[in-house]
């Protein structure tokens, strides 16, 4: 279980939602039990409800009758949590984006490495993936995704490349997607080049970032005053929701204030600054 994916940032996130022994917590993104596991280790008694919409995830259910393993996307959160009468939790947390499994078992076609069919669906029951993206949306979308999502300068230039391409044949592999947009990644950098596009690819196809805002929006209804929200988060886009969102209550990060003029927040930042991963 330890090869399918090595949490980061594993001890700062168990100290961050200050575990009661009895209390009851919540695993968003369950993957392969690395978080779950040591959190179980510090409840006694207690509860532990797990998200994870990859049925890859599934396979490294740990055999415990505290835990309770959701095979469902984190955006039904609060749904899913009224049917198990967990309601309030103790602590929740989310270790957003892509688990070393995903990008390491080639036939998901998510990392650069691969030269297999592109998917990059995270739930493989969904019909959208990496091949009806590339194939079907046309050039205003594509262009629209990758300046958004990829925060790449060069997006309107990388999707009629990628357009130009596909009326000589349908696009399959990253090796296509790289054979057609070479020439626009700057020498030196072609990793961080192909990463956010394949970010971009990868945020469109799951509807991460919608996902993201509906799971923030329900964890502040659910969490008991007192409780703990923890998130580790990868890029800048995710990393921006979740910040704004703590600050603020809401994405745009403006503090509104209530009729008598008091700020109407949900949380307060534990810490005010995020937390770095070492190089261990």
């Amino acid at each position: 279980m330890s090869t399918y994916h090595q949490p980061v940032l594993l001890k700062e996130s168990i100290s961050g939602l200050d575990i009661r022994q009895g209390g009851t917590y919540v695993d968003v993104t369950y993957g392969g039990g690395g978080h779950a596991r040591v959190i179980l280790e510090r409840l006694q008694g207690g509860r532990l409800i797990a998200f994870d919409q990859d049925a890859d995830a599934l396979a490294n259910r740990i055999d415990d009758e505290r835990l309770v393993l959701i095979h469902h996307n984190f955006k039904y959160l609060k749904n899913f949590l009224q049917y198990h009468q967990a309601l309030p939790v103790d602590g929740i947390l989310a270790d957003l984006g892509v688990s070393s499994h995903q990008f390491d078992e080639v036939d998901r076609g998510f990392s650069i490495r691969s030269q297999e069919t592109l998917d990059m669906r995270m739930n493989r029951n969904q019909q959208l993936s990496a091949r009806e993206v590339l194939n079907e949306y046309d050039e205003e979308q594509m262009t629209a995704l990758f300046r958004n999502y990829g925060e790449l300068p060069q997006a309107r230039a990388i999707s009629r490349a990628l357009v130009q391409k596909r009326e000589q044949q349908k696009l399959t592999t990253f090796g296509q997607v790289q054979e057609a947009t070479q020439h626009l990644a700057q020498r030196g950098k072609e990793n961080k080049f192909y990463a956010r596009l394949m970010q971009a690819l990868r945020i469109e196809i799951n509807g991460e970032l919608e996902a993201l805002k509906a799971f923030l929006q329900q964890s502040a209804l659910v969490l008991r005053p007192g409780g703990r929200l923890v998130v580790i988060s990868y890029h800048s886009l995710e990393d921006r929701l979740v910040k704004n969102f703590i600050r603020a209550g809401n994405f745009k990060g403006e503090i509104e204030e209530d009729f008598y003029g008091n700020p109407s927040v949900p949380f307060e930042a534990v810490n005010r600054k995020p937390i770095m991963p070492s190089d261990a």
